[in-house]
């Protein structure tokens, strides 16, 4: 076979990849952490770092390190910020993890079994929503599966550059988000699980040049974890979360109500025949089982590990697992390959595979319930109505930073959660830091206007009437001393329009 046709296939599951990923990227509604990212990173390096590391109650401002915002910054100025403009740089971490995951499939196995594993990588719906959002996780995942590739590199070659670049990565990964270290720890103990003892000295030295790199941020993690303690959103994961996990690995979620006994059953399907594939195969115990098994390992390790120490302190969120994601689709691919179960049932769960990953591409493609809502054309709605004598009031900030994205200029003021609160996230110098106008309480918001513009999510509403209240809390008062003009629906967000 040709060098040429060797790439061929790789050449289409890029073209598959890109397209999955470009198509519709600029029709899809904005939402909050997007808006956020934006407005964040538009103000620079400096100002980023008084908005995240300004104490504020005793802790940090924000939880998040900034090697992900930097970079958005930097992407704007070149390129300007422009929703197909600031999504793409999502986009080309995604199609990197396919080239990533296809150089490591190679390298591990064959170039056939590296081609299943990119087009499982190119077709996940999990891999493409992150790829399309403007936030750190498709970076996270690219330079997570990049230091997977160096680690292996490194061992095999016992080359002192693979070891560099192992530890640039591990810090970079680290700069990006502060749960990478729940797939890096695994990772790093591979070696050692495999009883690479030669290697033992150069993958202590690159983890301490990793750790040396990452020093001036981990002198900030105390302040920042007080900040999680006290106003993170997340909940104690019950043992349903890891089902969800795999759900999420497999079809991403969420899945439309009637279509989640077939996700459930395709997720359940893969899984076992997977793992029923890879026990069978131990049994042989050649390099290429051992090497599978470890992808199962770094599929399933860090989600376990997160997991227990979310009993202690909820940090649970399975968008930091998208690492585990793309090991455990490349785990998926391998095992099909393999020649202990019959070709037409690795055929047929391949097959509910694929139409699993199709039904949750076709959900992330059109979904537009909570978080989501047409904040563009509510905007421009917005502007024709809005009067001198007037306010746009947000009950919450989840609205307020979209429409301020698409118009600075609006009188837009919003009320601040309750402090101390699971969803108290934004904290005062970061508010300041973006320039954001907010109140303490909606009779603090209204001030003296005469007309006031209400906004606010269906499903705030909904969930104080399922507590019992006849109202939000934020209505009832504008009812009660204004007189409302009209309400509009757009998608799951609500405006209600009052005047004295």
């Amino acid at each position: 076979m040709s060098v040429g046709k060797k790439r061929l296939p790789l050449f289409l599951i890029l073209i598959l990849a890109i397209a999955l990923r470009i198509f519709w990227i600029s029709s899809r509604p904005i939402w909050y952490d997007e808006a956020f990212a934006i407005l964040f990173a538009e103000k620079g390096p400096s100002a980023m770092l008084i908005g995240t590391l300004t104490p504020a109650g005793g802790s940090a401002s924000d939880v998040h390190p900034l090697a992900y915002y930097v970079l958005l910054w930097g992407w704007m100025r070149l390129f300007g910020d422009s929703l197909l403009v600031v999504r793409s740089l999502s986009v080309l971490f995604g199609i990197g993890l396919v080239v990533i995951v296809y150089l490591l499939g190679r390298d591990l196995f064959t170039p056939q079994i590296a081609s299943w594993m990119a087009l499982f990588t190119a077709f996940s719906p999990f891999q493409i929503h992150y790829s399309q959002e403007i936030r750190m996780y498709a970076m996270l995942a690219f330079l997570s599966i990049c230091a997977t590739w160096a680690l292996w590199n490194a061992v095999k070659t016992s080359n002192k550059f693979w070891w560099g670049i192992y530890a640039l990565l591990v810090a970079l990964a680290l700069y990006t988000h502060n749960l990478a270290g729940f797939y890096l720890l695994p990772l790093s103990l591979t070696p050692i699980l495999s009883k690479q003892w030669r290697e033992l000295r150069r993958l202590i030295l690159a983890l301490l040049v990793s750790l040396i790199l990452y020093l001036p941020w981990m002198l900030q993690l105390p302040a920042q974890f007080s900040k999680v303690q006290s106003s993170y959103w997340t909940s104690r994961p019950g043992a349903g979360r890891l089902v969800t996990t795999l759900l999420s690995f497999t079809t991403n979620l969420p899945i439309a109500p009637t279509w989640l006994p077939v996700a459930l059953f395709v997720t359940i399907l893969a899984f076992i025949l997977a793992m029923w594939i890879g026990i069978k195969s131990v049994q042989s115990a050649s390099i290429q089982v051992r090497r599978g098994m470890a992808l199962a390992y770094l599929a399933f390790t860090p989600p376990l590990f997160l997991f227990l120490v979310s009993q202690w302190q909820p940090i649970f969120i399975e968008r930091a697992l998208l690492p585990s994601g793309a090991t455990y689709l490349m785990f998926l691919a391998w095992s099909y390959q393999q020649s202990v179960s019959p070709k037409l049932v690795r055929t047929g769960v391949i097959f509910f595979l694929l139409l699993g990953m199709g039904m949750g591409i076709y959900q992330h493609l059109t979904y537009q319930g909570f978080p989501y809502a047409p904040y563009k054309e509510l905007a421009i709605a917005l502007r024709k109505q809005a009067s001198t004598e007037g306010v746009i009031i947000h009950s919450n900030k989840l609205s307020l930073l979209p429409l301020l994205y698409y118009d600075r200029g609006l009188p837009q003021v919003y009320v601040y959660d309750p402090p101390g609160s699971g969803v108290d996230t934004l904290a005062a110098p970061t508010r300041q830091m973006l320039g954001l106008v907010g109140a303490s309480s909606i009779e603090q918001a209204v001030g003296g206007a005469t007309h006031v513009w209400l906004v606010i999510f269906t499903r705030a509403i909904s969930e104080y009437q399922q507590q019992g209240y006849d109202a939000h809390p934020h209505l009832q008062w504008l009812t009660d001393h204004f007189r409302e003009v009209y309400f509009q629906q757009w998608g799951d967000v609500r405006v209600y329009e009052f005047d004295r």
